[in-house]
């Protein structure tokens, strides 16, 4: 059954196309996600869908009487409400039944009331619509519905209008970038939520665990053309690669075959025949297609990194407490070179405030934090810029200097920076405050990094990126030598990126654990329920002690010597295939055999530790 049909429909701000001439169908019980790179206009496709936008040319035509629900990123909240007035003042029938119920208990003595609520909740069946409603309510820890929306924080404005979009069980529910402001434990309740509910689904999310385990179909804007992948993530990727070589294999053809016709024109008399005109027809379609080029521009990430010293960040019985509570008691760590820390927790468990301390923005209640004197912290914000009315972008880079410093001496200009962040010459004139979420986050991203750090803090970097952007900071991140700290609710991202974790449980109980998300994970559902086992759930280090006789830094050497060993064996097969090519002169030839070198006797070297420890824990299983 056929929901909603998008039919031509194309978008221009000014001289900017955004799309143009999409046509697609949301059909009943499809979950459908749409990728797309930022500023190609996904939202704004998503509110023309929707009926708060509306489109150059085509049309969408939706089916009659289909109840449809839209998730913004921005949610849109009456400040003067309740929480429980803004979830009522919904249009569902049902809703109003349970309204008129919750307020018929509130007056026990008019049984008249009651008597006509109860029974309208059998004559609308809303029992099993309430317990869903509470369930919703309980798992996005909306529990003071009397709370004004003003008093709210982003993140919970935010699961406010999840939860209302969620309640109204609309035909068609549209969510943009859904698993924003969520933490982990939400995300995954979310996942199994949209699993098992036949709800159909359009949405935009750089989540690509969400994509892999909700998704079905992914509808994907690239170069103006729209691809249709009748799969989850995992699908998505292999095909698309499938069709770039195939793309490219037509190109090489149509290259060869445009040579062929173009010498064939040349020879040509003037006098033509008819075939030999139809014939030049051809070559100009061709010559439109040999010339066509993938327009793939992605991020340029660069960093001219200050050497760390011996001593980076060490805590010392660190305490810090907001009223009654408490956020770390005694806490002591020692940041070690290399470190690439994951930090995990459900929200409000102090996360962000661990980040304010280590980054010296927040003083300890007690103990302290000493810092190495060739520290240089790099501080990603999930706050993000906030744009200065009137300031344009490339006046924002120009603050840092109309020079940038690069490795081996060399220097960009603040405009050749920006070309590297995605913003050509015109963009960078543009004001910031009418950047998309994406731009604004890239922007920001670039003002970190031209200051160089040696010890990087990541709070939320994810959100708002596309996944091509993902995909390019993720390989920085892999290759950059200074210390990571990395709070995300990408569990892709993370698992990726991190090789250690400290994992915030609330009330100052902050547990380290050797491992990246996945790991952890497969560890908490591997232990007995909490009920039956309260006192041994989370105690990781003596199932560890028990099992294995690795000590916890030799668990994080082992994992680092997998990661590293993998990227020398990538770095060898690049050099020895730059010896096979011709034409090298002797001094290229000495110096790289001396790279080679110096390589195979560090790969050697990881390889001999690698066995050791591998050893070792086979002796203690």
């Amino acid at each position: 059954m056929n929901y909603l049909s998008v039919e031509g429909v194309s978008k221009s701000f000014g001289e900017r196309t955004l799309f143009s001439d999409i046509s697609f169908g949301i059909n009943k019980d499809q979950k459908i996600a749409f990728i797309a790179k930022n500023g190609s206009g996904k939202t704004c496709l998503m509110r023309i869908l929707v009926g708060e936008d509306e489109s150059d040319t085509g049309q969408v035509v939706s089916r009659k009487g289909i109840k449809m629900a839209f998730l913004p990123q921005e949610p849109r909240l009456q400040e003067d409400l309740s929480i429980e007035d803004s979830i009522f003042a919904s249009d569902n029938p049902v809703l109003k039944v349970i309204e008129r119920y919750e307020n018929a208990l509130k007056n026990p003595d008019d049984q008249e009331a009651y008597q006509k609520a109860f029974e309208e909740m059998d004559q609308f069946q809303a029992w099993d619509f309430e317990t869903r409603f509470q369930q919703i309510l309980f798992k996005l820890k909306l529990d003071k519905l009397k709370q004004k929306i003003g008093e709210l924080s982003g993140g919970q404005k935010r699961r406010v209008a999840l939860a209302i979009a969620l309640i109204q069980q609309p035909d068609l529910l549209v969510l943009d970038e859904p698993t924003n402001h969520l933490d982990l434990e939400m995300i995954e309740w979310l996942e199994n939520y949209f699993a098992k509910e036949n709800l159909t689904l359009f949405m935009v999310t750089h989540d690509r665990f969400f994509l892999e385990r909700v998704s079905t179909e992914i509808l994907e804007l690239d170069n103006g053309k729209l691809y249709s992948y009748k799969g989850n993530y995992s699908y998505y990727l292999q095909k698309k690669e499938e069709r770039l070589i195939s793309e490219q294999a037509t190109q090489e053809k149509t290259q060869n075959l445009f040579l062929k016709e173009l010498t064939w024109m040349r020879r040509q008399p003037k006098a033509r025949t008819t075939k030999s005109k139809s014939r030049q027809e051809d070559f100009y379609q061709i010559k439109a297609l040999a010339e066509s080029r993938r327009k793939d521009r992605v991020l340029e990430l660069e960093i001219n990194m200050e050497r760390l010293g011996s001593k980076i960040i060490e805590l010392h019985k660190v305490g810090k407490s907001f009223d009654q509570t408490r956020i770390l008691d005694g806490f002591s760590y020692d940041f070690q070179r290399g470190s690439r820390i994951g930090i995990i927790g459900k929200n409000g468990t102090g996360k962000s405030t661990f980040l304010n301390l280590i980054s010296q923005q927040l003083p300890p209640d007690a103990g302290k934090v000493v810092v190495g004197d060739t520290l240089r912290v790099g501080y990603y914000r999930q706050g993000g810029i906030t744009p200065i009315p009137g300031q344009r972008v490339i006046e924002l880079i120009r603050t840092f200097g109309d020079y940038i410093p690069l490795a081996k001496g060399r220097t960009l200009s603040a405009s050749q920076l920006l070309e590297r962040f995605l913003f050509d010459p015109k963009k960078q004139f543009d004001y910031i405050e009418k950047l998309s979420g994406g731009e604004l986050k890239r922007l920001y991203l670039c003002t970190v990094l031209i200051q160089n750090p040696n010890f990087l803090i990541l709070d939320e970097p994810t959100n708002d990126l596309d996944i091509v952007t993902l995909n390019v900071l993720e390989n920085f991140l892999l290759d950059y030598p200074g210390c990571l700290v990395v709070v995300s609710h990408d569990r892709y991202f993370m698992d990726k990126i991190v090789d250690e974790l400290l994992v915030f449980r609330g009330q100052a109980v902050v547990e380290n654990f050797p491992g990246n998300y996945s790991d952890f994970r497969a560890y908490e559902d591997s232990q007995e329920p909490e009920k039956s086992a309260p006192k041994e759930k989370n105690n990781w280090k003596q199932q560890q002690k028990a099992g294995t006789s690795l000590s916890h830094p030799e668990q994080k050497e082992l994992s680092k010597l997998e990661r590293n060993i993998a990227d020398l064996e990538a770095q060898k097969i690049k050099l020895e295939e730059w010896f096979v090519a011709p034409d090298h002169k002797p001094e290229e030839i000495q110096a790289q055999s001396a790279a080679l070198q110096q390589l195979l006797n560090t790969l050697a070297s990881y390889e001999t530790r690698w066995f050791e420890l591998n050893l070792k824990l086979e002796e203690g299983e």
